[in-house]
């Protein structure tokens, strides 16, 4: 019985993986690609954010008798992911992702359950006497 059940179980796993591997395989509902984000080599390189304009969709809807603006959809997601890459070189050529460091979170874990961990600094910029200034910026 519990053979049946089990070979049941794999064949909708299975059914929901190739469904949302489906599903998710290209750009939902026109979008654009990343591939708009451009790359300029050099000194570390950087990110060129897509033209707007090449993005722009044209509405097919009409409002009294004029058509509505068209969208960039896109523009500004890729625009800003352009802006915040810390690496703009893994766009061509990606680092590989080597993995976490088992033993090292592990020893993190075992420090902190037997009360070795250190304790955080008491000075940070947020602390109370930091903020305690008086208009002429003195304490």
């Amino acid at each position: 019985m519990n053979a049946r059940f089990a070979s049941i179980a794999a064949v909708l796993a299975s059914a929901a993986c190739v469904g949302l591997t489906s599903c998710m395989s290209a750009t939902p509902l026109g979008m654009p690609d990343p591939s708009v984000i451009g790359f300029a080599p050099g000194e570390g390189g950087h990110a060129i954010p897509p033209r707007c304009e090449a993005l722009d969709q044209q509405s097919k809807m009409v409002d009294a008798g004029s058509a509505r603006p068209g969208v960039a959809f896109g523009c500004a997601t890729y625009s800003n992911l352009a802006a915040m890459l810390a690496r703009p070189a893994d766009l061509v050529a990606p680092v590989p992702y080597a993995g976490a460091d088992a033993p090292l979170a592990a020893s993190a874990v075992r420090r902190y359950e037997e009360g070795r961990a250190a304790p955080l600094k008491s000075e940070s910029a947020t602390s109370p006497s930091s903020s305690s200034t008086t208009s002429t910026g003195s304490q």
